[in-house]
Parts: C-alpha cells; sequence; structure tokens
C-alpha cells in the first residue's frame, strides 16, 4: 500500500524505538516521502541526538537504515500540482506531501501534523490508522 510519509514520522523513529519505527519497517507498506526530507531531518539532527541519547555515528546508521524503507521523490515528480493547492492547506511547508500524495495516486499522508486535517482531498492517517491498515490491530 502507496503512503506518503510526512518528516514528523520519520523524526519520531529516529528519537525513539517504538510503533512509528515498527511501521516503517512494515512491509506491508510502500512509503515515500519528498525529496527535501532530509534536508530538514539533518536541520534537527543535534536536538534528535539529544532527545535519542545516540552518538552522530549511531544517528548515521539509524538514518541509513530508514531510508532503505522509505523512498525519495524528486521535486519535479510532484512540483506541477503545488501551486494548485496552495489554498487547501495554511503551513506551505506541507503542501510537498499533499502534491506527492496526489501525484503518485498514494493511499494517503501518514502524519500526526493536525495542519493536515484542514484539507479534504487526501486521507490523513496516524499510526493507529496504519497498525489498522496493516492487520496489526483490528478496526473498530
Amino acid at each position: 500500500m502507496k503512503i506518503v510519509v510526512h518528516g514528523n514520522r520519520v523524526i519520531a523513529a529516529l528519537i525513539k524505538d517504538s510503533t512509528t519505527r515498527d511501521i516503517i519497517f512494515d512491509t506491508f507498506f510502500e512509503l515515500f516521502t519528498p525529496d527535501f526530507i532530509l534536508t530538514e531531518i539533518r536541520k534537527y539532527e543535534d536536538e534528535i541526538i539529544k532527545k535519542a541519547r545516540i552518538t552522530k555515528d549511531e544517528f548515521e546508521i539509524l538514518l541509513t537504515i530508514i531510508f532503505e524503507n522509505i523512498t525519495i521523490i524528486d521535486k519535479t515528480e510532484y512540483e506541477n500540482i503545488i501551486a494548485d493547492l496552495q489554498k487547501d492547506i495554511n503551513d506551505k511547508k506541507d503542501l510537498p506531501y499533499l502534491a506527492l500524495a496526489l501525484s503518485s495516486k498514494a493511499y494517503g499522508i501518514w502524519s500526526h501534523d493536525p495542519d493536515f486535517l484542514e484539507q479534504k482531498k487526501v486521507k490523513i492517517l496516524t499510526n493507529i490508522d496504519m497498525l489498522r491498515l496493516s492487520g496489526k490491530i483490528e478496526k473498530d
């Protein structure tokens, strides 16, 4: 199942060995993210290392392993529809995720960012939703 992963899920997986990290490694999902994500992660690298209580080397290894399970998509694949989505969401940093989800015909965006709830074009999925989709927990 094709899902776009928001940066907040990747950062959560870097900080803690948790459900989020388990979902990233679940082969049920085909995970994608916009190409600027590594720039975003590098911006918060020191904070992530501190919160995770890991070394720089451990951070680099974990980052590499996580991105073995997430495909980074170049901006050229989705940038042509970003302008059309300007009025759908207030946080302009989230436009690439929305554009990527629509252009790739993804099932949804996996994020815990409430700004995505403003739009109605793409399903927004939480960890619980992802676990239900994968069959790890029962549906309501």
